[in-house]
């Protein structure tokens, strides 16, 4: 009779679990932020996460030098752009308004703010991913920062208990 494979037995299961001990929680944070859900309740970044998991599982032999982390990352932003920007599927499709300073920029808008900012990935591989000029991914990168850094519309929050007076 033949003996089951465990993941304890296959060195293959054992470098991805690695893998994913050390950077899923980092690439968990990046598509909560891609999103726009709060952290405590992310269940659309948690599927996309578990597609680019998957998918870079099925890829894990064949990525022989490169980087898991750089190919996981690429196939998350691609498959949020492919439900986010054409909503085919309703994959990313959120049943209650995210919240934050994130969920008033576009899908586009958050992709490259978080590509850019919170990954560190270079101007022209960002235009690269998107198939857009460099220019036009300064430009969007300017708009959404703008956008984050302005204060919302609306009254001021109370602070310490007192409430802002109207002018």
């Amino acid at each position: 009779m033949r003996q089951r494979h465990t993941s304890q037995d296959d060195p293959r299961a054992h470098g991805f679990e690695a893998y994913v001990a050390g950077a899923g929680t980092r690439l968990l944070h990046t598509a909560t932020l891609l999103t726009a859900e709060p952290p405590d309740a992310n269940p659309h970044a948690r599927r996309l996460l578990t597609l680019a998991l998957a998918h870079t599982y099925a890829s894990w032999d064949r990525l022989h030098g490169a980087d898991p982390y750089a190919h996981t990352r690429q196939y998350l932003a691609t498959r949020f752009v492919n439900g986010a920007w054409h909503r085919r599927g309703g994959l990313l499709r959120p049943r209650a308004r995210p919240e934050g300073p994130l969920a008033r920029l576009s899908p586009q808008e958050r992709l490259v703010l978080v590509l850019r900012l919170h990954e560190g990935v270079a101007e022209e591989q960002t235009a690269a991913l998107l198939g857009v000029s460099a220019e036009r991914v300064r430009a969007v990168l300017h708009r959404a920062m703008t956008a984050v850094l302005r204060p919302p519309p609306g009254p001021a929050p109370a602070v310490g208990g007192v409430e802002a007076v109207p002018s």
